[in-house]
C-alpha cells in the first residue's frame, strides 16, 4: 500500500522545498488545487518519496511563486492549468497562452469554477422536487 502524508506549509517554503527535492532527485508527482468550502484556494505539491507521496499543502493564498524553473514542464503544466481554472497566480509563470479555453473566451484568470459535489446533488434534488 502506498503511504500518503499531508504537510501544511507556507508560500515562502515552496521554492526552498522544491530546490531541495530536485537536488535530492525526488520526483514532483503533481500539483493539485481546488477551492475549499470557504472559497479559498488549496494547492498541494505532491512529491514521490520512496513508494509514498508527501503532499505539501498551502491554503488561502492566491499568489504563489512558480517552480517551473526548478521542475520544468512537470510544474509548468499543472501551474498553468491551475492558473486558468481557479484564481491562482504563479509569479514568474508565462500564462500568455491558454491550455484549454479559446483566447477570446473568459478574459482574465480563474473563471472556470467547479461546483462541489454536495451542491450539485442538492441542485438535482431540488429540480426533481419541482
Amino acid at each position: 500500500m502506498q503511504e500518503y502524508k499531508r504537510i501544511d506549509i507556507t508560500k515562502d517554503e515552496i521554492i526552498p522545498l522544491a530546490e531541495r527535492m530536485r537536488k535530492d532527485g525526488v520526483i514532483l508527482a503533481m500539483i493539485h488545487g481546488h477551492l475549499g468550502k470557504d472559497g479559498l484556494p488549496v494547492i498541494s505539491y505532491e512529491y514521490q518519496i520512496g513508494t509514498g507521496i508527501e503532499s505539501y499543502t498551502i491554503t488561502g493564498e492566491k499568489v504563489l511563486p512558480t517552480i517551473s524553473h526548478i521542475y520544468d514542464l512537470a510544474a509548468e503544466w499543472p501551474e498553468r492549468e491551475l492558473s486558468e481554472l481557479i484564481d491562482i497566480t504563479f509569479e514568474g509563470l508565462d500564462t500568455s497562452k491558454r491550455l484549454f479555453m479559446p483566447e477570446s473566451m473568459l478574459e482574465g484568470q480563474g473563471h472556470i469554477f467547479v461546483t462541489p459535489m454536495d451542491e450539485l446533488i442538492e441542485k438535482v434534488q431540488k429540480k426533481k422536487e419541482e
